[in-house]
C-alpha cells in the first residue's frame, strides 16, 4: 500500500525531470533561432548596402558610357573630316604628279630628240621608257619637297 504513493512520485518526478530537460532544449533552440535572427538581420542589412552601391555604380557606369559614346561621336566626326580632307588631297597630289608625269615625259622625249642623221632610223618612242623617267622625276620631287619640308 506504501508502495502506490511513492510509485506516483516517482513518475511525477521522472516526468518533472523530463520536461525540465526539454526546456533546456527549447531554450537552446530558441536562443539559436535568437542568433539567428540578429546574422539575418545583418545579411540583409549588407545586402541592401551591397545593392545600393550596385545602383550607384550602374549609374555612374552609364553616365560613362554616354560621355564615352559622345566622345567617340566626336572622334568619328573629326575623323570622317580628317578622311574626307586626305582623298581631296591624295586626288590633288594625283593630279599634280599626273601633270608632272606629263611634263616629264614632253621633256624626256625632248632631250631624246636628235636632228636625224640621212643615213639613221628615226627614234623609236619606248612607252615604258617615258614613264620610267616620269616615275623617276616624280620620285626626285617627292624627295626635294620631302628635305623642303623637314
Amino acid at each position: 500500500m506504501n508502495l502506490l504513493p511513492i510509485t506516483i512520485e516517482g513518475l511525477v518526478a521522472i516526468l518533472l525531470l523530463l520536461t525540465i530537460l526539454y526546456c533546456v532544449r527549447l531554450n537552446k533552440q530558441l536562443n539559436q533561432l535568437r542568433a539567428d535572427e540578429t546574422s539575418m538581420k545583418t545579411t540583409v542589412a549588407e545586402l541592401m548596402a551591397a545593392t545600393e552601391n550596385a545602383q550607384r555604380s550602374i549609374i555612374n557606369l552609364k553616365e560613362t558610357v554616354l560621355d564615352a559614346d559622345e566622345m567617340l561621336g566626336d572622334s568619328l566626326k573629326r575623323a570622317e573630316l580628317f578622311c574626307s580632307e586626305i582623298v581631296k588631297h591624295t586626288d590633288a597630289g594625283a593630279e599634280i604628279l599626273s601633270k608632272i608625269t606629263q611634263i616629264a615625259g614632253t621633256r624626256s622625249a625632248m632631250s631624246d630628240v636628235k636632228l636625224p642623221r640621212p643615213d639613221a632610223r628615226p627614234p623609236e618612242r619606248d612607252a615604258k621608257a617615258i614613264m620610267a623617267a616620269a616615275q623617276a622625276f616624280a620620285d626626285r620631287a617627292r624627295a626635294r619637297m620631302k628635305g623642303a619640308a623637314a
